[in-house]
């Protein structure tokens, strides 16, 4: 009999957001063109998230102005980066914050450009990963981590970074990564990552922004 409990285990998920003049500098566009982008497809998975039945409640981690508010408006907590010391430390500093309202709610990281994922996505991936400690969902690329999953605070311990996959699974970490439909793997880092998703189905945010920068045809032919 399938444990109801772990069917319906909440959740809190992490999503930090980079300053978006920093963002996305291997899409080789103009820095605002890539701003727009950075924003619209974090916006994209933020609404996911915030929509997923199994979530309760979605913390993004950002220093950007412009991040915060869309991710305000979206229905997400927002926290500074106060480590400001890379990802791992943001993260845990997103975790704390969750725990701290909901100390028994399990902890997830999602990556912030994942512009074609869907609530029912992330909402089938974490029903898988209700039973374990510690999960995670592999990048398109099968190298980095686009999804981190800890039954708890003391279970989260992220290692992303290079070869995140590998350090996850060395750590102890359940790949769930077979289990996971494409759209919550592919993450955007350059035009051809971008043709892929949109191939997928991107959210509403990312459709204006790219049609605001010239429009999916043009974007295509920049793939070489």
């Amino acid at each position: 009999m399938p444990d109801v409990q772990a069917e319906t285990k909440p959740w809190a998920v992490v999503v930090p957001v980079k300053r978006l003049g920093q963002a996305k500098t291997r899409l080789g566009l103009p820095a605002a063109a890539r701003a727009r982008l950075a924003l619209a497809m974090a916006e994209d998975t933020i609404l996911a998230c915030v929509a997923a039945g199994s979530v309760r409640r979605v913390v993004v981690v950002t220093d950007d102005p412009d991040g915060a508010a869309m991710a305000a408006a979206a229905g997400a907590a927002v926290v500074a980066d106060e480590p400001d010391a890379g990802l791992n430390p943001a993260l845990r500093h997103g975790a704390a914050h969750a725990a701290e309202v909901d100390p028994d709610i399990g902890i997830v990281t999602v990556s912030s450009d994942l512009p074609a994922v869907r609530a029912a996505d992330v909402d089938a991936m974490l029903r898988a990963m209700a039973s374990d400690r510690v999960a995670i969902v592999a990048d398109a690329a099968g190298t980095g981590t686009v999804l981190y999953a800890a039954a708890s605070i003391a279970a989260f311990d992220p290692a992303y970074g290079g070869e995140s996959r590998a350090a996850h699974a060395r750590a102890g970490a359940t790949d769930r990564t077979a289990e996971a439909d494409a759209r919550l793997r592919r993450d955007v880092d350059t035009i051809a990552d971008l043709v892929e998703a949109y191939e997928l189905g991107v959210g509403a945010a990312t459709r204006r922004a790219v049609e605001a920068i010239g429009g999916m045809g043009e974007l295509s032919g920049l793939v070489g």
